[in-house]
């Protein structure tokens, strides 16, 4: 793992006070990271506001939370912020460790790698987070599904990702400060900053293809599922990790793992139809949504806690040989 400093420590500010509201100023396709609870209206954290704070530490039902992401690895992770009874606070470290984010808490002083939630260095070293469900979705289709959700409002402030140097500068939350990065062929810190990124020695994969990762508790199982993989498996993927069976299905608006009580799924419709187009599939006499995990007769499937970041992410903590395909 090589890590390196990069910035100075919070220079990229996390929220760590986060307001919401009804509102949001920005576009109704903007992605968002939903973090929901029964009996909890469901919040939604912009990307277009955490590629300038990278965290958010916040308590959601009472129970508290860190929103992270990684915008270099295109890395949105919720974890838990207790570890063995101590509630952690994280900042941006201005390190990265292979091109992730590392993330340090208040408490301790520990660092950690954003994409694993684990430890990398001080006394919390060897330590994980619990990884807690989320969805990488819309703005305009959160808004749809929760329609008295609340949005993270804009912090405000000084942050490094507003400018080309070192030092934080004025926020503008209508800039998009990772742009041609996301539309850039390279990946990694030297393509972001236009001096070369990294080597990428496989065919069958884009080292920024979208990957949905999932992981079972307590284990080294991990596989992770990449978007253009399911689309073309009829936008379902299935496969057991650690036990538990899964489905993953491919929406117009991401990727998303649930539980599977052991039904068998099929794209709705003849893949034409707006059926398809809407991401719903057919099981156990039922029509779900891909996205919600619900079925239009009252059913709703267990949302999987996972991370959606970039190929290269997944491959740098796990290997080339973590990705699920249709032959097995």
């Amino acid at each position: 793992m090589n890590v390196r400093q990069v910035v100075p420590r919070d220079a990229i500010p996390s929220v760590d006070d986060p307001e919401f509201g009804a509102e949001y100023f920005g576009d109704p396709d903007d992605e968002v990271i939903v973090v929901e609870r029964a009996e909890q209206n469901a919040r939604a954290y912009p990307v277009r506001v955490l590629n300038y704070h990278e965290i958010v530490n916040d308590e959601f039902g009472g129970e508290p939370i860190a929103v992270t992401w990684c915008p270099l690895c295109g890395s949105a992770v919720v974890y838990d912020r207790e570890v063995d009874g101590l509630v952690l606070s994280f900042g941006v470290s201005g390190k990265l460790a292979d091109d992730d984010l590392v993330m340090y808490d208040r408490e301790t002083d520990s660092e950690w790698k954003q994409s694993l939630g684990e430890a990398i260095a001080g006394e919390l070293a060897g330590e994980t987070l619990a990884v807690r469900s989320s969805a990488v979705t819309t703005y305009e289709r959160f808004r749809e599904e929760h329609p008295d959700g609340a949005v993270l409002q804009r912090p405000g402030g000084e942050s490094e990702a507003s400018g080309p140097g070192d030092e934080p500068e004025p926020i503008d939350y209508d800039d998009a400060p990772y742009a041609d990065y996301f539309e850039s062929e390279g990946f990694g810190l030297g393509a972001h900053r236009g001096e070369g990124g990294r080597e990428w020695d496989r065919e069958d994969l884009d080292p920024k293809t979208v990957v949905l990762g999932v992981e079972a508790k307590g284990e080294r199982s991990a596989l992770g599922f990449p978007l253009p993989r399911v689309e073309e498996s009829g936008g379902v993927a299935e496969a057991e990790i650690g036990g538990r069976e899964i489905v993953v299905f491919a929406t117009p608006e991401g990727i998303h793992a649930f539980e599977n009580p052991g039904y068998e799924f099929e794209q709705a419709g003849d893949g034409g139809s707006e059926e398809s187009a809407d991401g719903r599939f057919r099981a156990d006499g039922a029509t779900w949504d891909g996205s919600t995990g619900e079925s239009d007769d009252g059913r709703t499937l267990e949302r999987v806690a996972a991370r959606r970041l970039f190929a290269f992410a997944w491959q740098d903590d796990h290997g080339e040989g973590a990705f699920w395909s249709a032959e097995g």
